[in-house]
């Protein structure tokens, strides 16, 4: 693909050549492609297909897991975390060694591949918040726990400049990829001062369904603010907060 210059930028059609807009800025390309038909029922593309239909599982999957997580994911998310997501997500269909090619899904998987998966690339957990603490999953109860250690904000935590206050956050999903369905519950410190003070060892637990024999994926997130007149404001509209996936259950 082309990349536009100049001072005037198109968008829309002009005979072959498409011009449109990406984060990587104005691009243009030349329209074409095998017919959608052919692609379908040729024995030339079954291929195209198989990778097709694998490429649809992975994105649905994402979208499951982002709407899962909405709540927390919506201030702790890059530009590209949907594409990050999804092609994880292909990886992960491709390690299923039950179903054939093009019927593989992600419930056959290796889902612990989303294990230290960061939904901002921008403020990553492991390079934000360096106290010590230890997720677990109690299938039976449904429980989800991340133990923290004390610590200290300003020692134990990689705050953006201008940052006054900030909040740990964990949540729990459990996701039925199948059906397209989820169970979703989350637990948070409340907002503290970044400060010298020691701020005490904490328990964050959150629930879904006991005895579920779905997968269940822990996160946990950090969000930063910035307090004016006694309000809380997220700093930078959230360009640092992180959320990282802690701990992935499968059955």
């Amino acid at each position: 693909m082309a990349k536009q210059t100049g001072i005037i930028k198109l968008k829309g059609t002009i005979d072959d050549i498409a011009f449109y807009k990406t984060t990587d800025g104005h691009l243009a390309r030349a329209k074409g492609g095998v017919d959608r038909d052919k692609i379908l029922h040729s024995a030339a593309f079954a291929r195209t297909c198989e990778n097709n239909s694998e490429f649809g599982r992975a994105g649905q999957g994402g979208k499951l897991i982002r709407t899962a997580l909405r709540s927390l994911m919506q201030k702790a998310k890059d530009r590209r975390v949907v594409s990050r997501l999804t092609t994880l997500l292909l990886a992960i269909i491709k390690t299923d060694a039950v179903n054939s090619r093009g019927n593989r899904t992600l419930s056959e998987g290796n889902l612990a591949m989303l294990e230290d998966f960061d939904f901002n690339i921008n403020g990553k957990l492991g390079t934000t918040f360096f106290g010590q603490f230890i997720p677990s999953f109690d299938r039976v109860t449904g429980d989800a726990t991340i133990a923290i250690e004390a610590f200290t904000a300003t020692e134990q935590i990689g705050a953006p400049s201008g940052t006054s206050h900030f909040k740990l956050a964990m949540g729990v999903a459990e996701l039925d990829f199948p059906n397209k369905t989820f169970s979703f519950s989350e637990m948070h410190m409340g907002i503290l001062p970044y400060d010298n003070s020691a701020v005490a060892a904490a328990n964050l637990t959150a629930s879904v369904n006991p005895n579920s024999t779905l997968p269940v994926v822990v996160v946990m997130g950090i969000e930063f603010y910035q307090e004016v007149n006694g309000e809380y404001y997220s700093l930078k509209n959230g360009a640092f907060n992180a959320l990282n996936v802690v701990n992935v259950d499968d059955v």
